[in-house]
């Protein structure tokens, strides 16, 4: 048996070379050069060897930067959306995230600015609710900004459609969802009176979501105005933020004197006897967080009783 084996690969080995030198016969015809085989061996390794050593870097792992977790849900009003259009903010000189609602579920669209960013064809949309309009393939202004209309009027087969744009912008994209657009209804009137045992309820740490908000309201009171900070100031006053020694509470005291002092938020809270200089800050804070921030005012803190 051995031998058998052994005359078999010598057969084999035979063979190998008769069809090597054929080859390398034929290829010496057709190129008019001896050994043209042994040059065409020569230059496949000289290629792979080259295509080796010259091949380029495999990519570094992601960085944490690369991975960037998106931004806080947060709650929107319809004029803070609006400013979340693409467009290039001019004090930065950078383009403005591009955000768009449908049916309340705020996305965070940046990933297609060719679509719906400036001068693309579907940059009607951006910064506004677009639920109806989309559900319609509607670019009509009076289908924006209907909130109300994307949950509750819209036919099934409009529902239908939408519920087809909410799903591909979850799932297929994916573009990440960044908070709920809070119809202006549904927001509480700013002429309500609010106690300071609602007030301290409001701190951002409660579990009861109101129906249609992203986040737990976040209350922050300034010279009796009380704000809603879960409109875009979870990071700052949420649990965790550098400011949420002040959630729930009234902080016009401690913010006109740039204090973290616990004791400045202490009921009940004085502002009579601030300085010129701290009254000025106490209104920077409010003109802040009014007109530059946009927080809701959702009520007047209760005054203490004498």
């Amino acid at each position: 048996l051995p031998f058998a084996v052994t005359v078999a690969s010598s057969t084999n080995n035979h063979s190998t070379m008769e069809f090597i030198s054929s080859l390398s016969a034929s290829l010496d015809r057709l190129t008019g050069y001896e050994n043209t085989i042994v040059y065409l061996a020569v230059s496949i390794i000289c290629i792979i060897g080259f295509s080796y050593f010259n091949a380029p870097p495999p990519p570094p792992p992601p960085s944490e930067e690369d991975e960037k977790s998106p931004p806080k849900p947060r709650n929107f009003t319809l004029s803070q959306l609006r400013k979340f259009d693409g467009t290039k903010d001019e004090k930065t000189n950078e383009c403005k995230p591009l955000y768009l609602s449908l049916g309340g579920i705020v996305f965070d669209v940046s990933l297609g600015s060719d679509f719906y960013g400036p001068g693309g064809p579907y940059a009607i949309f951006a910064g506004r609710e677009c639920g109806v309009a989309l559900a319609k393939m509607s670019f009509d202004e009076k289908d924006l900004d209907d909130v109300t209309g994307a949950l509750e009027n819209l036919s099934y087969a409009d529902r239908m459609e939408l519920e087809g744009w909410v799903e591909k912008f979850t799932y297929y994209r994916p573009y990440d969802v960044v908070g709920r657009l809070v119809p202006t209804e549904e927001i509480p009137s700013r002429d309500r009176v609010i106690s300071r045992e609602e007030m301290a309820k409001n701190d951002g740490t409660s579990e009861d979501i109101p129906d249609g908000y992203a986040v737990a309201p976040i209350y922050v009171a300034l010279s009796s105005k009380v704000f809603d900070v879960s409109f875009g100031g979870v990071e700052f006053y949420g649990v965790g933020g550098a400011y949420h020694r002040f959630a729930g509470k009234d902080a016009s005291r401690a913010l006109a004197k740039m204090s973290f002092d616990p004791k400045e938020t202490e009921y009940p809270v004085q502002t009579q006897d601030l300085t010129e200089k701290e009254k000025k800050i106490l209104n920077d804070w409010i003109v802040t967080f009014e007109e530059k921030k946009g927080y809701p005012i959702v009520g007047i803190l209760e005054e203490e009783k004498k």
